[in-house]
């Protein structure tokens, strides 16, 4: 792994971002080695140059810690939307952790979503940041099978043991679900793998499921998806020219079978699914403290 310069880390304060209540972005790594065959991130408005390979921001934790020094509002800080804050070299090089070491010293939250397992190995850190500050972790779900998931997520966690890691970290009390996103039309679009996700999420103490039934596709990453579809399941690609030609959003053809599907279980099992509900929930004791104190 090489290591790049960056002159910041944190982005500016956000104060009602509608995805999850972010209120910073932190992105310590850059490019990704899941080697997942959808992911937006390959998109050329990233300007993400060899994607699969990984790269950290020089001297990370020394910026980070001045960042939150420096910023005068608390507030949720999200990491994982750009690239896995928890990619093969984090076992090794800790940056995700020492990130979570400063959060909790300069007393802001945190929001994660991620693919891997590893997360675990933090939640004694994530505990610690919850006793002051909100706490969301989002756990990537596309394939309750692990024989589908490994085809199209191929050097990540399978879909067993990221259910086992939310169950440790739900047992621990940390406020953890899934996001069910994308969900690939005529590969994951089936009753069956909607079905199995939910059942598996309620059994492993999830408190929500975010989901997105369908896929989204633009410039060179529609390129990438194609090439995979040919590699991994013929015919699948002639499928999308036919029925989305080149649009970005490529919704599932069941899509309104399965959110009933979906909607219903969900209720049936107490799992949160609406964004506003989800935001709501994981701020819910932060912000009860918060107005007590006045």
């Amino acid at each position: 792994m090489e290591f790049i310069t960056a002159k910041t880390i944190i982005s500016g304060y956000s104060e009602n971002n509608s995805w999850f209540g972010n209120n910073y972005n932190m992105n310590i790594y850059k490019g990704c080695s899941h080697g997942c065959i959808y992911c937006d991130s390959r998109s050329e408005c990233y300007r993400v140059d060899n994607f699969d390979n990984v790269r950290a921001k020089e001297n990370a934790l020394a910026l980070i810690e001045r960042e939150l020094k420096s910023k005068r509002k608390k507030g949720v800080v999200g990491t994982g939307a750009m690239s896995d804050p928890y990619n093969p070299f984090e076992k090794e090089y800790k940056l995700t952790r020492g990130a979570l070491e400063l959060i909790n010293r300069f007393g802001f939250g945190v929001s994660i979503a991620t693919k891997s397992d590893l997360i675990i190995r933090d939640i004694d850190i994530i505990k610690e940041i919850s006793k002051h500050s909100p706490v969301l972790i989002k756990i990537t779900v596309t394939a309750a099978d692990d024989t589908l998931c490994k085809t199209i997520e191929p050097h990540v966690a399978p879909s067993s043991q990221r259910f086992e890691a939310i169950r440790e970290l739900s047992r621990e009390g940390i406020f953890t679900g899934v996001l069910m996103m994308p969900i690939l039309p005529f590969i994951e679009d089936t009753d069956d793998n909607i079905k199995s996700i939910i059942e598996l999420a309620q059994k492993s103490g999830a408190k929500f499921i975010f989901p997105a039934l369908g896929v989204t596709l633009r410039q060179n990453q529609r390129d990438w998806y194609y090439k995979k579809l040919d590699e991994l399941f013929p015919k699948v690609k002639e499928k999308y020219i036919k029925n989305y030609g080149n649009s970005y959003e490529c919704r599932s053809l069941e899509a309104k079978k399965l959110w009933n599907l979906f909607q219903n279980r969900c209720n049936e099992y107490g799992i949160l699914y609406k964004m506003n509900d989800i935001i709501m929930e994981y701020k819910k004791s932060y912000q009860t403290a918060q107005i007590s104190l006045f």
